[in-house]
């Protein structure tokens, strides 16, 4: 591949809607991200708004500017080579992508968003999980499960994936649709795919920026979609569920009676594309995510000595039972779970002691949709305190339905 000297940008202050998404590109948690600095040229910064207000979903008020260099592509040799290819072995036309990549700007911005931090702060749990224990990201979600309660149900008959967990994931991505981004999704994929930053894995993100630029081409392509059109997160993930164009191909579904697949403005679209992407990755149907681990010294020293960050499943629990390892699961049944793959998942905050929990199968496959525990743990915490604030919401409308019929009667 042709190298291209760094194009530099000058610094521009924004205020951002930033959206979690996949594939280890989100910025989740602000918590220790610094911004990188960026020396002086010449780049127009574009205001960016919803363009329309979803009838399924909330939009976002949020208004902020991108920094751009417009048509940046115009005869770029690597973007030729890329034509090259996407007629070869997808039957593009090539002057008609010729012409499209004509149209893309370079995003400083999402070059910005993605380029690591100067220094790693150290990881702290309880800053990560702060904003999802909000009674506004909760409310929301009750509300959001209420208006979509039989998608939800369809989801969990066919797929076995229980609603507070879809309602946890798009929670956590997108706050219900408020935050689901407004980058061009065909300018963002072309710069991270042929301009990411330097990293130590860069070759290996741009790589995969490239598989998912083809990827989008070729579904807005069979969808009939005009590429410049389509909004997304600075790393090109696309609607409630913060799908990848590379996710779209293989997992998103029609789960609303519509041909077309529409991750961003149909919530049933959203919520069979993500029980079958979970579905697909190995989810075990009426199994636990996870398990709370004894507080007591010597549990918390063996978990503490069995984290090593892996996610998927390497012990079982006899092994760490036989360590001396105790849970604090009253109704679990333990005999039947002995030979259960499970993980320890360390959830540290600086100068606090680190919080344990045992993750099994199911915590894994949440760890597919984002490398991350914090991550993982997050979704599932949000879907909980969701479904018991929808439960109390339940119990309170029954009393007081109670109480009514009740008065009448008399």
């Amino acid at each position: 591949m042709i190298a291209f000297p760094p194009i530099q940008a000058a610094v521009h202050r924004v205020t951002l809607s930033i959206c979690v998404v996949m594939l280890g590109c989100s910025l989740a948690s602000f918590c220790g991200i610094a911004t990188a600095q960026l020396a002086p040229a010449q780049l127009t910064p574009v205001q960016l708004t919803s363009t329309h207000a979803p009838a399924t979903v909330p939009s976002s008020e949020d208004v902020f500017e991108e920094e751009i260099v417009p048509k940046h592509y115009i005869n770029h040799p690597a973007i030729t080579t890329f034509i090259d290819t996407m007629v070869a072995r997808y039957d593009f036309n090539a002057q008609a992508l010729q012409a499209l990549f004509a149209q893309v700007d370079y995003s400083a911005t999402a070059v910005q968003l993605v380029t690591p931090a100067p220094t790693t702060a150290a990881r702290s749990w309880r800053c990560y999980q702060t904003p999802y224990s909000n009674p506004k990201y909760i409310d929301a979600g009750v509300r959001f499960w209420r208006a979509n309660e039989a998608a939800l149900q369809r989801a969990f008959t066919e797929f076995g994936v229980p609603p507070e967990i879809i309602i946890g994931i798009i929670g956590v991505e997108t706050q219900y649709g408020r935050q689901m981004g407004n980058f061009r999704v065909l300018d963002v994929l072309t710069t991270l795919a042929f301009d990411y930053p330097p990293a130590a894995n860069r070759e290996e993100r741009q790589k995969m920026f490239r598989q998912n630029l083809a990827d989008f081409l070729i579904w807005t392509r069979s969808n009939n979609l005009v590429p410049t059109t389509v909004k997304g997160s600075y790393a090109g993930a696309i609607g409630l569920p913060q799908f990848m164009p590379n996710s779209i191909l293989h997992y998103a579904i029609s789960y609303d009676g519509n041909p077309a697949i529409d991750l961003r403005t149909s919530a049933a679209d959203a919520i069979g594309s993500v029980a079958n992407y979970l579905k697909s990755h190995g989810w075990e149907a009426g199994r636990p995510v996870l398990w709370h681990i004894a507080s007591d010294t010597g549990s918390q020293g063996i978990a503490a000595a069995a984290a090593n960050g892996q996610a998927e499943p390497q012990w079982t629990l006899a092994q760490l039972f036989k360590a001396g390892l105790l849970l604090n699961e009253p109704k679990l049944e333990l005999l039947p779970e002995l030979g259960t793959p499970v993980t320890v998942v360390d959830l540290p905050v600086p100068d606090q002691a680190t919080e344990y929990k045992l993750g099994l199968k199911n915590f894994y496959v949440l760890t597919r949709y984002n490398k991350s525990f914090f991550y993982a743990m997050a979704t599932y915490q949000l879907g909980q305190q969701v479904k018991e604030a929808l439960n109390r919401s339940k119990a309170r409308n029954a009393t007081t339905d109670s109480a009514t019929s009740s008065s009448k009667t008399t």
